[in-house]
């Protein structure tokens, strides 16, 4: 399909009257179908511009086949995001800008983009600069492969991504100049898989496009973003930004981690670990890398040790604890309630509880991380269907224009760029800030019901101003968690299921009605219209009746527990 065909079905596909999710982050068009009173009858469809594969839903019954990339939405909140690079070209400058058009004036532009970055020549990945020990094949065999598939290993591999001028000899190309392991004996689609990924890497690990000048001095940075395949299989990216050795002024160096394994706290030691070998030698990370690679992943609330030979220090023990609590492993809600007020973080839950356009702005790229993956963690026992980009590299800015549910994490210095946006919330999350919220709707007060909103702030003021790591996750988590025990908690009563061995039915308009006080029913009413709701009940249609596992069907058997011997008190 050539360009001009491709562009023309994505503008055909685009309705006023049909509410729809742009998800730049694989371009992938997903159309909302409302469903009626009395249960989800009716699926959303979905089309994929990326493969134009198409996965339906059927219609009028109770089962529904979610493809791969679905359920892994469903599980994470995030959607692919890998799948926007293929070949970006070697100029990112010669992106045509194509006209507005009301609304469709982003897709337009977005189309173009994309085409552009089909048209640009593969770079292929430099060969390591270091020597490998004799003995160590890099190319992993299939038992190792199968090690790593079944998360095993702590990471997939480590890439040095380096700042080289360009031809023009006025800017800077991001380029891969060290790879552990190599990976070697792939197939030929693999391999080139593999080298749209690593080009997406290097678009991560330097968002700010081409316009560097060498320094002297550069605080590292940590930051992460993520890769999801169309499948739906995931990866993390961790990246540590340090300057290099040397005299003189020279450009910043990136150490990117890539892993399916969630736990930004973990990988931000091991880059400690990482930049202290560097230090001394590059040769010094292989050893270290090696040793890590090798060893078991701890399970939840475990140590694992990992020895390390460094020259006039000797052998040195690390020490890697993965928190108790997995699911939270990945954020750290320090970063969010250090940049604003409690009852500024509840205006941005509330907006994101309905699926709504948000901004983060931000200097520095671990504030921006951070923040984001705090916000959508907020939402558990729920996920971020829409959007979702960490850091939004210069060369994507457009994709701020999407009329659609997004979670963007943006650099200040393209605060210009989102501010002639309406209908969506910008917060600031700078130090210097004036007020947080630069563009807002005005009603993000409203939206949660009062009593609950009061209940929230109570329960995270008990937190003491020392209170980090696991306990400040913890006391945060729960204050959130019991808002949507106290308002969805009772959904599983009202999932049907006709006969064994068939899935269930949700009776949504007996649900919200049943639901006291008024004011609790009318936020309950918007909030189960959210994509994040829809595929949640989906899931628990698709189970058997009986127990559910996990910390939100404990928190509502407390709840329901304590609402009925306060009932028997009374009486």
């Amino acid at each position: 399909m050539d360009e001009i065909s491709q562009q023309t079905q994505l503008e055909q596909q685009l309705s006023t009257n049909t509410r729809r999710s742009f998800g730049f982050s694989s371009l992938r068009v997903k159309k909302r179908i409302n469903s009626e009173d009395g249960g989800f009858t009716r699926r959303r469809g979905l089309r994929s511009f990326s493969s134009t594969r198409e996965s339906s839903r059927k219609d009028d019954d109770g089962d529904s086949q979610l493809s791969g990339g679905e359920k892994h939405m469903m599980k994470t909140g995030e959607q692919p995001m890998s799948n926007i690079i293929t070949d970006v070209s070697e100029k990112h400058g010669a992106i045509p800008s194509g006209e507005d058009d009301g609304r469709q004036g982003p897709f337009k532009r977005l189309s173009a983009m994309w085409s552009s970055f089909r048209k640009g020549k593969r770079d292929r990945v430099k060969e390591p600069e270091l020597t490998e020990p004799p003995g160590l094949e890099a190319a992993e065999n299939t038992t190792r492969q199968h090690r790593y598939a079944s998360g095993q290993y702590f990471f997939e591999y480590l890439v040095v991504v380096s700042l080289k001028k360009a031809k023009d000899g006025n800017t800077y190309e991001p380029q891969i100049t060290y790879q552990f392991p190599k990976r070697d004996g792939m197939a030929r689609s693999q391999k080139e898989e593999e080298e749209k990924t690593l080009k997406a890497i290097t678009l991560f690990c330097f968002p700010e496009g081409i316009n560097w000048a060498p320094l002297t001095e550069y605080h590292s940075e940590t930051f992460s973003f993520v890769l999801t395949e169309i499948d739906g299989s995931r990866r993390n990216g961790y990246c540590r930004r340090l300057l290099p050795g040397g005299r003189g002024a020279r450009p910043p160096e990136a150490y990117c981690i890539i892993s399916t394994l969630a736990c930004f706290g973990l990988f931000s030691k091991i880059f400690d670990e990482v930049e202290k070998r560097r230090q001394i030698s590059m040769a010094m990370i292989y050893p270290f890398m090696q040793k890590l690679r090798e060893a078991q992943f701890p399970a939840p609330g475990n140590t694992v040790e990992i020895k390390s030979f460094i020259p006039e220090s000797g052998t040195e023990i690390i020490s890697l604890t993965r928190p108790l609590d997995s699911w939270l492993e990945h954020v750290n809600f320090a970063t969010l309630f250090g940049c604003l007020t409690d009852q500024q973080v509840l205006l941005v839950f509330a907006a994101a509880v309905l699926e709504r356009r948000i901004i983060f702005i931000a200097d520095e790229l671990g504030t921006l991380s951070q923040v984001i993956h705090a916000v959508a963690a907020l939402l558990y026992p729920f996920t971020w269907q829409h959007t979702f980009i960490s850091i939004v590299p210069e060369i994507l800015i457009d994709v701020v224009m999407a009329p659609t549910p997004y979670l963007l994490g943006v650099q200040k210095r393209l605060l210009d760029q989102v501010t002639d946006q309406t209908d969506l919330l910008v917060v600031d999350l700078s130090e210097d800030k004036k007020d947080p919220f630069i563009v807002s709707i005005g009603d993000e007060g409203t939206i949660l019901p009062p009593k609950l909103q009061a209940e929230i702030l109570v329960a995270l003021s008990t937190r003491q101003n020392a209170s980090a790591g696991e306990e400040l996750n913890r006391v945060v988590s729960e204050a959130f968690l019991q808002f949507f025990v106290k308002t969805v908690g009772h959904y599983a009563s009202y999932v049907k299921y006709a006969r064994a061995g068939e899935g269930g039915v949700f009776d949504k308009r007996s649900f919200y009605k049943a639901i006291e006080p008024k004011v609790t029913r009318h936020f309950v009413k918007k909030f189960i219209q959210t994509q994040m709701f829809d595929l949640f009940i989906q899931e628990v249609e698709q189970q058997q009746p009986g127990p559910q596992q996990g910390i939100f069907h404990k928190k509502i058997l407390e709840y329901q527990e304590k609402k009925k011997k306060e009932k028997t008190k009374k009486h």
